[in-house]
């Protein structure tokens, strides 16, 4: 059969859905790369990682336990295991990574922030190695290696630029988040075939959104958060629907309508995205060793995850 032919096949409904799919997939990338835009803005007011975490996740508490509550009607109740399992998930997928990326953006620039999380599928896989002795092929090193040496490039350049020890520092922490977030995608498997992603996605970002909560109420006086700015209340109230609840349902939607794989690789201009933002609305600066980095870092990526 000619392509002509095989490309007529293809019913328009099919194609509507897989347009549709694609702009969910680009919308979603981009709404998550504005967090750390939204995070930046935030921290020139004053506000602390602690406080503004909390205020995160505060905002998101609602729309997270309406996903968990939806997901999970006339499904059988979790048992003892499951409930263990979704809090050590809370734990290092939202909450440690998401306190230990905001941590760290308060050093460095949001573009070198997006391209340490963009390493994720390369510490999944070593995860994945080390733990389930899964089979490492040659393209996954070579695009790993690719990525790192992006990386690394953007990295040596913002050293030149700044303080060295807390670019190091913030680079460090960023890092640690990326960690945290592969360990959470290697060991969510099992739970997620039993729960559902809905579903398992609704609890454990319920089980974080606690969390910063709590950790907000140890660490700072309750009345602090009243003497935060306006400002960073609306930035929060946006971090937590546009840059955080939408995504996860516009990611998910996509990824059922062109699969994971295809969703992955639209997931790409996530790093862009934020660098063009970081330009416009940050001021942060664009130079060639930024744009060879983040050209590096996409290639790396598109070669590991290619079928």
């Amino acid at each position: 059969m000619s392509s002509g032919a095989a490309s007529s096949s293809v019913s328009p409904k099919a194609r509507a859905g897989i347009g549709t799919g694609l702009l969910l997939a680009m919308f979603g990338a981009i709404a998550f790369s504005g967090k750390a835009i939204i995070v930046k803005l935030a921290y020139r007011h004053g506000v602390d990682a602690v406080t503004l975490i909390m205020l995160r996740m505060l905002f998101a508490l609602p729309l997270f336990a309406v996903m968990a509550w939806w997901a999970g009607r006339g499904k059988p109740p979790l048992t003892q295991r499951d409930w263990l399992g979704v809090f050590g998930l809370g734990l290092t997928g939202y909450y440690l990574a998401s306190f230990l990326d905001f941590a760290g953006l308060a050093y460095i620039t949001a573009s070198l922030e997006r391209l340490i999380l963009y390493l994720n599928p390369t510490l999944v896989m070593l995860f994945g190695w080390a733990v389930y002795r899964r089979k490492v092929r040659g393209k996954q090193l070579l695009g790993a290696a690719i990525s790192y040496a992006g990386v690394m490039l953007v990295f040596g350049h913002e050293l030149g630029l700044g303080q060295g020890s807390a670019t190091a520092w913030g680079a460090f922490l960023v890092f640690l988040s990326a960690i945290s977030y592969a360990i959470y995608l290697v060991w969510s498997g099992e739970f997620v075939k039993r729960l559902g992603s809905l579903r398992l996605v609704g609890l454990a970002t319920t089980v974080a959104c606690l969390l910063c909560i709590g950790q907000y109420l140890v660490l700072r006086p309750i009345g602090a958060v009243l003497e935060v700015a306006p400002e960073v209340i609306w930035l929060s109230v946006l971090n937590a629907t546009l840059c955080t609840a939408v995504p996860v349902l516009a990611v998910m939607m996509a990824i059922e309508r062109i699969g994971p794989a295809v969703a992955a690789q639209t997931g790409m201009i996530g790093p862009m995205s934020t660098l063009l933002m970081g330009v416009v609305l940050l001021g942060e600066p664009f130079t060639v060793w930024i744009a060879a980095g983040t050209a590096l870092v996409l290639a790396g990526i598109f070669v590991f995850t290619r079928p």
